[in-house]
């Protein structure tokens, strides 16, 4: 059978038109139940109840098995619930997790806060470095080694290759979250990682209106039993699942996932570069600029783009970020990013507040920016006004 492109896969894979009325749009199974013609004689699709199974979360699941090159998908309520039931599985009390230190506050918090009161203990990995992972791996305890690239929010870049090796050597799993980079840009599965984390509330839902995450896997083996098994049971057991309408919605954002992210891209590289030419801004945070650390490395790894999320710090302090994110009229102050929109947040006191007092905070000042899909020119124009209120605001207070 012929292997379609990504763009075809994230249309059609799993959203076949429905077989009894022909409509093109699979419908929406707004169900809790399944009517059996016997007793445990389920009909078509083996549907029983929509916790086990939905005909519309499984599309779903299905066509994001697909864009990511997995064997499995599951669909949870949320991201951090994806995350939650995952690291549930696979850890026992007394394992060891390795974390990345420029991972989402709410990943921080998860690991740090809930999972230690359950005999869960971790380490972080001062860097994106597989080499320093490697050296923070405790022999026969670490579990599990946890990924973001690009990360949220500095924009480091990590060759998952070289991670892979480093969990085969320890015995571990290697998880990514793939969440900014989505399948269109990278697929960890074929890199060696052994799951995939999305928040499908961003890119892959990709106009704000859902809430949701997933977790994709493939073939790893895990103490014993096949990871889909594990990850399965899990899913069916504790019951945080996506509902028929969101995985509706997520489905259909998917269709167009691979055109909006070729927008998002060329967008932020952009917008970037604008910043970085700007006097007012001491340090941008992007892949595509040549400047940023990981360039190549980004180049070689990253499927046609870098994503459309920046970060950068205004010469101005904490004081012009946080006018800048309230006089901007184009990007929305809000927590989230991902969507068609553009939104601007103040990671540390926002999304990254779990890491306040912690030697992994970011800095006060950092402002991210969730590139949208509008006109570019609207973009620069926006962006100058705001940096000149931001500009001018934070030297009036430093007069005073």
């Amino acid at each position: 059978m012929t292997q379609h492109g990504l763009a075809t896969r994230a249309i059609h894979d799993g959203q076949q038109p429905d077989p009894t009325t022909g409509a093109v749009v699979p419908p929406i199974y707004q169900t809790s139940t399944f009517v059996q013609d016997g007793v445990n004689q389920f009909r078509s699709g083996g549907h029983e109840y929509s916790r086990g199974s939905n005909p519309t979360r499984n599309g779903f699941e299905e066509q994001l098995a697909s864009l990511e090159s997995g064997r499995r998908a599951f669909a949870f309520a949320s991201g951090m619930a994806a995350e939650d039931a995952l690291l549930r599985a696979v850890l026992s009390p007394g394992d060891h997790v390795v974390l990345a230190s420029d991972v989402y506050g709410g990943t921080f918090r998860l690991v740090d806060q809930v999972l230690s009161s359950w005999g869960i203990e971790h380490s972080f990995v001062p860097s994106a470095s597989a080499d320093d992972a490697a050296a923070t791996i405790q022999p026969g305890r670490t579990a599990v080694l946890w990924l973001e690239t690009p990360s949220n929010p500095l924009l480091r870049v990590a060759d998952i290759a070289a991670w892979a090796r480093v969990a085969e050597d320890a015995g571990a799993l290697l998880v990514v979250d793939n969440t900014f980079a989505t399948p269109v840009l990278q697929n960890p599965l074929t890199l060696g990682a052994h799951a995939v984390i999305h928040s499908t509330t961003k890119y892959i839902g990709g106009h704000s209106d859902v809430l949701g995450g997933a977790v994709v896997v493939g073939d790893a083996q895990w103490r014993g039993q096949p990871l889909t098994d594990v990850i399965a049971f899990q899913q069916f057991a504790c019951g945080a699942v996506a509902a028929p309408f969101d995985s509706f919605l997520a489905a259909r954002g998917l269709k167009t996932l691979p055109l909006r992210m070729e927008r998002h891209c060329a967008n932020a590289l952009a917008v970037a570069e604008f910043l970085e030419s700007r006097e007012d801004v001491l340090e941008v945070n992007y892949p595509g600029l040549r400047s940023h650390p990981q360039h190549d490395l980004a180049t070689r790894t990253l499927n046609g783009g870098y994503g459309g999320i920046i970060s950068f710090r205004p010469a101005g302090g904490v004081e012009a970020a946080d006018e800048f994110a309230k006089t901007s009229e184009l990007y929305n102050l809000s927590v989230s990013l991902g969507g068609v929109e553009s939104l601007v947040c103040v990671p540390h006191s926002m999304t990254h507040a779990p890491r306040v007092g912690t030697p992994y905070e970011v800095p006060e000042d950092l402002v991210r920016l969730s590139v949208g899909i509008e006109d570019l020119s609207d973009h620069v124009e926006d962006l100058d006004a705001a940096l000149n209120q931001a500009t001018t605001a934070s030297r009036v207070l430093l007069a005073g």
